[in-house]
């Protein structure tokens, strides 16, 4: 029985759980006319349902985690003495044979005898264990619905229990995506320790040249790459900049306009035809700076003497802000709607204009809530890699000129970690440094806007 099919029907009966503790809460409470309930009907049918989704739930989990490694010694157990006795990582090559023989259903004869009887030794484990599984979280499910709907009583406090629950819950929630963000980092610090015990770290922060091409044989040519990501650093900071210097001011403007002048008709309408462009894939972004923004740059620059490239810095900067218009546009208009009417009404009566009240009351009073749309704006333009590829090419240039070619940080980590090469070698945990650097700056940045946001948030407060 597929995983999906088991978690489908376990919803349909915590669904039909939460029925019967709730019918069973107004039977109860009809049938003791003396006692009141201590919770509402809901409650018990809530609690019921959350009993037996939760405990079928982590069993159900439990059971697809370990299911594979139980099965895989099973099967290693049973292959011929001269297989177990192979080196370890040849008998994980002879486990994903087998494995991929399960999978596509591979005919016995065409493989190994023994790796024949292995897969289908496999294919019969994991039908008996999905089957065996299955029935123990359905079994799970149906016993916690009856234990639980049997000791509902007027006198039990369901509302209690279900708010302890949920609030574990959420104490889980927050602390595996803790430990997630903890995971994420020590695994690209090790990598990156990795990279800078061949790499010196003096060499890739301030090195001027980028070409982390490796040979397989130390005798070709280009055996040892150049791993300096200054220019690499810089095409990121360039690309980024002209974004933020075409969202932010069409993004805040727009917001001032649509939350403090537009009636409510042309708000209705302009609003979510502003946001469409959020929705847009990013590809579609490229496909626009490629083939209409690019081209048009160099026909209409070029006749000023200025030499553009075909894939160009300013191309990609000025369609990533296009992009992000919606991010700043949208967060803005809901944090300057946020602000008091009353600050409004008081500017007005002191006799400021509304234009005067919007630069010295509205503005400062949502700046906190703006530099937090636009730190998420730059961070945005940061991580965006498809309009780079397509509009700004992969060539790590270390130019300050915005009609030439240069790449970014997301782009590299994408061009390093696609191919054939050796996880161990300098040009893949190149990848690694370049995204601990990133996310480095990331939380310089992060500091920075809080620093500010404090700031003014201890003014108006």
């Amino acid at each position: 029985m597929s995983f999906t099919l088991v978690l489908t029907i376990v919803l349909i009966l915590s669904l039909a759980g939460y029925r019967l503790g709730k019918g069973r809460a107004a039977f109860v409470a009809g049938r003791d006319k003396g006692q009141r309930l201590h919770s509402r009907p809901a409650y018990y049918g809530l609690l019921t349902a959350l009993w037996c989704g939760i405990p079928a739930l982590l069993l159900l989990i439990v059971w697809g985690l370990g299911e594979p490694l139980v099965i895989e010694n099973l099967v290693v157990a049973e292959l011929p003495a001269e297989m177990r006795a192979l080196p370890e990582n040849r008998v994980e090559l002879l486990v994903n044979e087998i494995r991929n023989m399960v999978d596509s259903n591979m005919v016995a004869g065409d493989r190994d005898e023994a790796l024949s009887r292995a897969a289908d030794r496999y294919r019969q484990l994991r039908i008996t264990s999905g089957r065996l599984g299955a029935g123990l979280v359905l079994v799970l499910a149906n016993f916690s619905i009856f234990m639980v709907r049997r000791r509902i009583r007027p006198a039990m406090k369901a509302r209690n229990h279900v708010e302890r629950i949920i609030k574990v819950g959420l104490i889980v929630c927050a602390t595996f995506a803790v430990f997630i963000t903890i995971g994420i980092v020590l695994s690209v610090l090790f990598e990156s320790i990795r990279f800078f015990r061949i790499v010196p770290i003096h060499e890739f922060l301030f090195g001027l040249k980028w070409s982390p091409q490796m040979s397989i044989r130390a005798d070709q040519v280009g055996s040892s790459g150049a791993f300096g990501a200054i220019p690499v650093f810089a095409g990121t900071m360039m690309i980024s900049l002209i974004a933020m210097l075409v969202a932010v001011p069409l993004g805040l403007m727009s917001a001032i306009y649509l939350s403090e002048y537009a009636n409510r008709k042309f708000r209705a309408v302009a609003k979510p035809l502003l946001e469409i462009l959020a929705g847009i894939p990013t590809v579609v972004y490229g496909f626009f700076a490629a083939l209409t923004v690019a081209p048009f740059l160099r026909e209409s620059i070029s006749g000023f003497g200025f030499d553009v490239s075909s894939e160009s810095a300013l191309a990609a900067g000025l369609v990533m802000g296009i992009m992000i218009i919606p991010f700043v546009s949208s967060l803005s208009d809901d944090v300057i709607n946020a602000v008091p009417q009353a600050m409004r009404d008081g500017a007005y009566a002191l006799g400021a204009t509304r234009s005067e009240t919007i630069k010295q009351v509205v503005i400062p009073a949502a700046l906190p809530g703006i530099v937090g749309g636009v730190l998420l704006a730059v961070s945005r333009a940061i991580g965006e890699t498809m309009i780079v590829v397509m509009a700004a090419g992969l060539a790590a240039n270390l130019t300050a000129n915005p009609f030439q070619a240069v790449t970014t940080v997301t782009v590299q980590i994408v061009t390093l970690l696609v191919g054939d090469q050796e996880f161990d070698s300098p040009k893949t945990l190149a990848a690694f440094a370049l995204g601990l650097v990133l996310f480095i700056i990331t939380l310089i940045l992060n500091i920075v806007a809080l620093f500010v946001v404090r700031k003014y948030r201890e003014q108006y407060e």
